[in-house]
């Protein structure tokens, strides 16, 4: 075998321990928690929410949203 084929071996396993490596790192920092993200969902959810009720009142007839108002 010639040493050109033993040096495209040698590239090819560095690039592959390279790119598990950055696979490994990838997947142990997705799974850690982050406080600010889990604050953050929460608050989105809190104002997609209020985008529907926003809407519904919007949509609605008048009538019916003073029916409601009303019944409150």
């Amino acid at each position: 075998m010639s040493t050109m084929f033993y040096i495209v071996c040698i590239v090819a396993v560095v690039f592959t321990a390279n790119t598990y490596q950055k696979y490994m790192k990838m997947k142990y920092d997705k799974s850690k928690n982050d406080p600010d993200l889990e604050a953050s969902l929460a608050k989105i959810d809190l104002l997609e929410e209020r985008i529907r009720v926003l809407e519904r009142i919007v949509t609605e007839n008048k009538r019916d949203v003073a029916r409601e108002i009303d019944d409150l």
